[in-house]
């Protein structure tokens, strides 16, 4: 299976993001939200799930990263959803365990159709990362985001660490991971599911 590829514009009294992600694209990114600690997010998240990701967003961050951070996560998903059309052959599941230093994060993803995110990640509440400032509620947004948007189910939880940093890009690494296996074509044009579509 070949060109996977979804594109999506959003754009909000709050926000402007364009995203193309390309599934077979190879690690690939060019990533600029305004937000230089959630260009580092994401830019893990396609260097390890081998994914093509172009991005351009601006928000109103002068208020807050929230209404950027979790629109983000809404128009990425939107477009994983296009990019994987109805869902044929592919694992459906992934899951990964990453480590960085004293932290240990586990992500289990299933492409299901269903959306929901279950998230508990450690760290120091209201810290902000980088200028302007992301916070630990901010990367929880996104993700909750990415569910609902790319209709998918998405289970992360810390299993060691608190420093916040460690947790978000461990986090990061191991979504990337989780995607490419759930999003990998195993062969056939089935759809991973007894009810037969996702």
């Amino acid at each position: 299976m070949s060109g996977r590829v979804g594109i999506i514009d959003r754009e909000t009294r709050e926000t402007l993001i364009r995203v193309r992600l390309e599934l077979d694209g190879g690690p690939r990114e060019d990533v600029s939200t305004g937000l230089p600690f959630f260009d580092h997010v994401l830019t893990q998240i396609a260097r390890h799930g081998r994914i093509g990701l172009e991005v351009a967003a601006r928000g109103d961050v002068e208020v807050d990263a929230h209404h950027l951070t979790e629109d983000l996560g809404i128009a990425l998903g939107q477009a994983l959803d296009g990019a994987l059309g109805e869902r044929r052959g592919i694992e459906r599941f992934g899951a990964a365990t990453i480590p960085l230093d004293e932290t240990l994060v586990e992500v289990v993803v299933d492409l299901s159709g269903r959306p929901g995110a279950w998230v508990a990640l450690e760290g120091e509440r209201g810290l902000l990362l980088g200028s302007p400032g992301v916070a630990l509620e901010h990367v929880e947004e996104f993700l909750w985001g990415l569910a609902r948007g790319g209709r998918l189910t998405l289970h992360v939880r810390s299993i060691r660490g608190a420093n916040t940093h460690h947790q978000i890009e461990a986090m990061a690494k191991a979504l990337g991971r989780a995607l490419a296996q759930a999003t990998a074509v195993s062969g056939g044009g089935e759809i991973p599911s007894t009810k037969g579509s996702l």
